[in-house]
């Protein structure tokens, strides 16, 4: 995979970057809408593509391989035919899915026992099997099966979680370099750092992870609850281990706020569901600060949902118009908000790109940060 770093801002860690994959360019920092099951919630492709650009979409192992089912993805040629989106594609192990199915599986040296969500059936992931059903399903990244303990964690069973999701890298890292991708195109592992909020375990798992020369690399078990401090402590010091010549991956992360300051300590890419899930829930994120649709104040404001919103939804329709779609239970509610969040989002890492280039992110997002935390 190839990855350029192209810019770094004079007053921090904040990087600009260019991803190449055979799907297509991916620009960093960049927010990758989460679309779990083949879909992103809510939000139709030729919105995805046109009114958000979005240019990379993550999938999920543990979903899609339980629906539709891989069988069907091999079928169709893989996931980015079966859901006709010819732009760059990530994902999921499904490790995250292991961690907040606490109560319907057995974590085991060789991998993970579980139920299914949806019918009860029992089902075994190993690193291997895992990195066999991201070939099947076909996506550009592929990231290592991993354990995520809960937070908090005792540092017993976080240092235990640790090297067993090293040890299970090692498996995924042998599985495809012994295997080949199944439709013409190559696929390029991250491995996952973990070692929750332990700011020793986290170095160590940090300097495996790097050592084990993957394209890029992630951090993962953070955004499940900690503080916000300790969210950027763990950052910072996996930053300062992971390679600068390879893209970071923050999993999971998170409120707009949480996007600029992990930015500022260089990370270039994240992905969370908190855009579509608020929208469906009537929470927007603008540029002056957080709307909650539903509130009565908004009931008679024909002013434009965000006037400078990149979306065109967002400049088309009323705050008082997407209220009353809410307030009457309307469809179309949630999913103008979802396109607008996400239009948000990617505004919002675009600009921060813009602000590294010219040298003046720091001091841009220190402004940022309060604008996009304050309730409107």
């Amino acid at each position: 995979m190839f990855f350029q770093l192209q810019s770094t801002d004079p007053g921090g860690k904040a990087r600009a970057g260019l991803i190449k994959t055979s799907h297509g360019e991916i620009e960093t920092p960049i927010f990758m809408p989460v679309g779990t099951a083949g879909t992103v919630k809510a939000v139709h492709f030729d919105a995805l593509k046109d009114s958000i650009d979005a240019s990379i979409i993550l999938g999920n192992t543990y979903h899609l391989y339980l629906r539709p089912g891989t069988g069907l993805l091999q079928q169709a040629g893989g996931l980015h035919r079966f859901i006709n989106w010819n732009r760059p594609i990530l994902t999921d192990s499904g490790g995250y899915q292991v961690y907040s199915l606490a109560q319907m599986r057995k974590i085991l040296d060789d991998g993970v026992r579980f139920q299914s969500h949806i019918d009860g059936s029992r089902h075994h992931f190993t690193p291997a099997g895992v990195m066999q059903i991201q070939r099947e399903i076909g996506a550009d990244i592929v990231m290592a099966f991993d354990e995520c303990p809960p937070y908090p964690s005792d540092r017993k069973y976080a240092e235990k979680s640790m090297h067993l999701t090293h040890r299970w890298l090692d498996a995924c890292v042998q599985t495809m370099q012994e295997t080949e991708p199944l439709y013409g195109y190559d696929q390029y592992l991250f491995p996952i750092v973990q070692g929750s909020t332990y700011e020793d375990l986290r170095k160590q798992s940090a300097e495996y992870i790097a050592n084990s020369d993957c394209p890029g690399n992630a951090i993962g078990g953070l955004s499940v609850g900690e503080p916000h401090d300790m969210l950027y402590g763990m950052t910072e010091t996996v930053c300062q281990i992971l390679p600068e010549s390879k893209p970071r991956y923050l999993m999971g992360v998170g409120t707009p706020e949480n996007l600029l300051e992990c930015i500022h300590l260089g990370i270039d890419m994240f992905d969370c569901v908190m855009p579509t899930r608020n929208a469906r829930n009537g929470m927007l994120f603008t540029r002056e600060g957080i709307i909650n649709i539903r509130n009565k104040k908004w009931e008679n404001d024909l002013d434009p949902i965000d006037t400078d919103a990149t979306t065109e939804v967002s400049r088309q329709h009323s705050k008082a118009y997407l209220r009353h779609l809410f307030v009457s239970g309307e469809m179309l509610g949630p999913m103008i908000a979802s396109i607008h969040n996400l239009g948000f989002y990617l505004w919002l890492v675009r600009a921060a790109r813009e602000q590294i280039v010219a040298g003046t992110f720091s001091s841009w997002k220190n402004k940022m940060v309060k604008k996009v935390s304050t309730r409107l």
